[in-house]
């Protein structure tokens, strides 16, 4: 008796199981992590022809006006060549004139410098580090974002997307510092209102 109570008590908690599995796989309510895709966030402003001031800036622990300010005094080398060295020090002078009031020395200028340096002729961007994220959707509704790796190097807000939600507005936002490895990174997602 006991045991034909048994066998049948497993033969009901099989079946329960069994629904409840079929609920999760086929409702609306599942849950799914699905990567977000980043594209770009390496704009800079028409002003700086290229050059990543904000994140320069950002690692030298001034205001964006005070570097561009700075920077309006050198005279860059023609496209192409290496500048020569009378000019290197009349352009190192003019920064560490303009930044010395900051606090910022040589070696801090020409750590920062050297970082960001990049060749846009080339097409090749200073140094970064692509972020990874994920986003847990629920049926068909985003209920939050797992920032997996932040990265660096951003100097825009990247565009995010999510497949299959194209249009899912999703907004990224930055955090700058002075610690170059995190210099330019994702510090939040999130989605944005639909616009009315």
């Amino acid at each position: 008796m006991k045991s034909a109570v048994l066998h049948l008590a497993v033969g009901v908690l099989a079946v329960q199981s069994a629904a409840l599995l079929w609920a999760q796989s086929g409702s609306a309510d599942t849950t799914a992590r699905v990567a977000v895709t980043f594209t770009g966030g390496h704009d800079t402003d028409p002003r700086d022809h290229g050059r990543p001031v904000v994140l320069i800036a950002a690692a030298l622990n001034v205001p964006s006006e005070v570097f561009r300010e700075a920077f309006s005094h050198v005279t860059p080398a023609a496209a192409g060549r290496e500048p020569e060295p009378g000019q290197v020090d009349r352009n190192k002078q003019a920064l560490l004139g303009a930044l010395g009031p900051y606090g910022i020395t040589n070696e801090r200028l020409d750590a920062v410098s050297d970082y960001y340096r990049y060749n846009g002729g080339s097409g090749r961007l200073w140094r970064n580090v692509p972020a990874t994220a994920y986003a847990t959707v629920r049926g068909s509704v985003v209920t939050g974002f797992t920032i997996t790796n932040p990265g660096a190097g951003y100097s825009s807000p990247p565009k995010v997307s999510i497949p299959g939600m194209a249009d899912l507005n999703v907004v990224a936002t930055l955090a700058f510092g002075t610690d170059v490895s995190k210099n330019g990174s994702i510090k939040e997602l999130a989605v944005a209102p639909a616009a009315h």
